[in-house]
């Protein structure tokens, strides 16, 4: 997908070369350069391929960490920044994340340019097509100049979107801001609240996208509607998310799948359950492997003999782990989950003996955290401290969600690296319907129908069949979960299930922080996980979210700078930073 527009671009720029006079010196630079060659219905097809392929960040231009700044779970800014995950490996090891895990956060750390630039890398590509679109006049249907424009708009909804949570006051570039060959045409101001804009553009591929397409990866009108509601949930326009996602349900074309972990396995890829996936490919040609999960490429096992000998970060929190702790009714422990913590293995060599906890857990833990003494996936069992790189500065746990099998290596991992592979990110799911369609339930003071939305979560969790199992296929723990059964009376009781119930069901995906935020409870839990945290983790101890600072991540200091016109910048900092 990326060579293409790689190959086009290159075309591009022979052009220009041999075209060029001895003065080309004299020449206006162009920022862009839409060539005769792309007047084509195939040329802008390759024009949004490129547009796509920005969603998992690759091809940016920032530092040479640029792809684990833009991967498109958000692993460091929805999770790391969370109480989901440690950054992990050992504190000298990319620093700029250890700020961000420590609230210190400030408008010069690289993370911040790399994700700002990576989104509207992927705005500006979307918005070449639509300024190409009118030039092709010849050998193009309506009907594909249709979906064209629908999906480059819901492409440009989304980065815009994703822009929006991260720093909130961000400018909005759309075809008609954009110039070419001015330079200077994107310094706008960011003194505008773009959700109207974010809006149109979902909004117009929800009206014009097709309900399936023939090429996966490509949007949908259920993913612009699932984006779209999404964006409402976060302006607590629920009466409006609530209309799309109803007729998400409505449209039949969507289940949660048997197994959880099916929505975490290559081989499972664009399952039923799946509404918006990011796909990546592997051996497909693309230099490096990098159609793969670039993004997370850090995100493995340290060593150990078993699954790659690099480079353990992203470790899950303790408070996490404990998160998944059930009640004699295999309920979850929604106020004093975190009171005592499960047993790990934190300090203990791995020829020692050590005996994985036996109280009552959600089965959802085990295929999201990887933990001594429990499979990991057809890995073996997981060996504890020879997995992790530094066990007491970052704990005793490993991801699992984004790992490969051993079963993949080779097919489903690239050649050259296996941790480059091409296990798809599920960026909304069905799961995410029902559990959005809860929360609104619970604001509707529905309570019983947000029951159902939540158990109908459960009861798949709940399933023998997708639990671990050990070799002789027993289950890998003391798995205990259940249905609520008492009607929901309490509405206090109600929302707070539903919110724990969402950070169990999507924990380790990137979305944790923006949820707090969104439901307005990030500096109380935040600072309630940095103070217990930070008994266990040296570096959290005196963590504080800062509120009416912290809820959006400052502008990039160098982007400010960029925006100078006549020496006065056009971009304004965020609040407090």
């Amino acid at each position: 997908m990326k060579t293409k527009i790689i190959i086009l671009c290159c075309i591009a720029l022979i052009s220009l070369w041999t075209g060029c006079s001895d003065s080309f010196l004299e020449t206006k630079p162009k920022a862009a350069l839409l060539t005769p060659s792309l007047r084509s219905y195939s040329g802008a097809n390759a024009l949004l391929t490129g547009a796509y392929a920005l969603l998992d960040g690759w091809a940016t231009t920032e530092g040479a960490y640029r792809s684990y700044q833009v991967g498109a779970d958000n692993w460091v800014y929805g999770s790391v920044a969370s109480d989901d995950a440690y950054k992990g490996t050992i504190a000298g090891d990319q620093p700029p994340i250890s700020l961000i895990e420590q609230a210190n956060i400030s408008s010069d750390n690289i993370y911040f340019r790399g994700k700002w630039r990576g989104m509207y890398d992927g705005i500006a590509r979307c918005n070449d097509l639509l300024q190409l679109l009118p030039q092709i006049t010849e050998n193009i249907t309506d009907d594909q100049r249709t979906q064209l424009i629908a999906e480059a708009r819901f492409l440009r909804g989304h980065y815009h979107f994703e822009l929006k949570k991260m720093f909130n006051m961000v400018p909005y570039i759309d075809e008609t801001i954009y110039n070419p060959n001015d330079l200077e045409s994107t310094k706008v101001p960011n003194d505008e609240d773009i959700w109207p804009r974010i809006e149109e553009d979902l909004q117009a591929a929800y009206n014009a996208l097709p309900a399936t397409q023939r090429q996966r990866g490509r949007a949908t009108k259920w993913a612009a509607a699932a984006t779209l509601a999404k964006a409402y949930l976060f302006q607590e326009k629920y009466p409006e998310a609530k209309v799309l996602l109803d007729a998400i349900v409505a449209s039949n074309q969507y289940q949660l799948v048997d197994r959880f972990h099916d929505n975490f396995r290559a081989v499972t890829n664009n399952n039923q359950e799946s509404i918006f996936e990011v796909q990546y490919s592997v051996n497909d040609g693309a230099p490096g492997g990098e159609n793969g999960n670039i993004g997370s490429t850090l995100n493995y096992p340290y060593g150990g003999g078993g699954v790659t000998t690099c480079c353990g970060f992203f470790q899950p929190s303790q408070n996490l782990v404990n998160a998944f702790k059930t009640d004699a009714n295999g309920l979850p422990l929604l106020d004093d989950f975190n009171d005592e913590d499960v047993e790990n293995d934190q300090g203990i060599e791995a020829t020692a003996a050590f005996t994985p906890y036996a109280g009552t857990l959600d089965p959802r833990l085990d295929w999201t955290v990887g933990r001594r003494g429990i499979p990991y996936l057809d890995w073996g069992v997981h060996p504890g401290k020879t997995y992790v790189r530094d066990q007491s500065y970052a704990g005793p746990y490993s991801p699992k969600k984004h790992v490969m099998y051993r079963s993949d290596v080779g097919t489903y991992t690239f050649v050259g690296n296996p941790r480059l592979n091409a296990n798809n990110y599920r960026m909304i799911r069905y799961a995410h319907v029902l559990l959005w369609l809860a929360e609104i339930a619970v604001r509707q003071a529905d309570l019983e129908t947000a029951r159902d939305y939540v158990n109908q979560v459960r009861a798949r969790a709940a399933n023998p069949d997708g639990w671990v199992k050990n070799a002789d296929g027993t289950p890998a723990a003391n798995y205990v979960i259940n249905e609520y059964t008492d009607p929901w009376t309490d509405a206090d009781m109600a929302l707070k299930a539903v919110q724990f119930e969402q950070r169990l069901e999507f924990a380790m995906e990137g979305h944790r922080r923006f949820d707090l935020v969104r439901w307005k409870i990030a500096e109380e839990t935040l600072n309630a996980y940095y103070e217990v945290e930070g008994t266990k983790r040296a570096y959290l101890n005196g963590v504080r979210f800062v509120p009416n600072k912290h809820e959006y991540f400052p502008i990039p200091l160098q982007e400010i700078l960029n925006t100078q016109v006549n020496g006065k910048a056009t971009l304004e900092q965020n609040q407090n930073y």
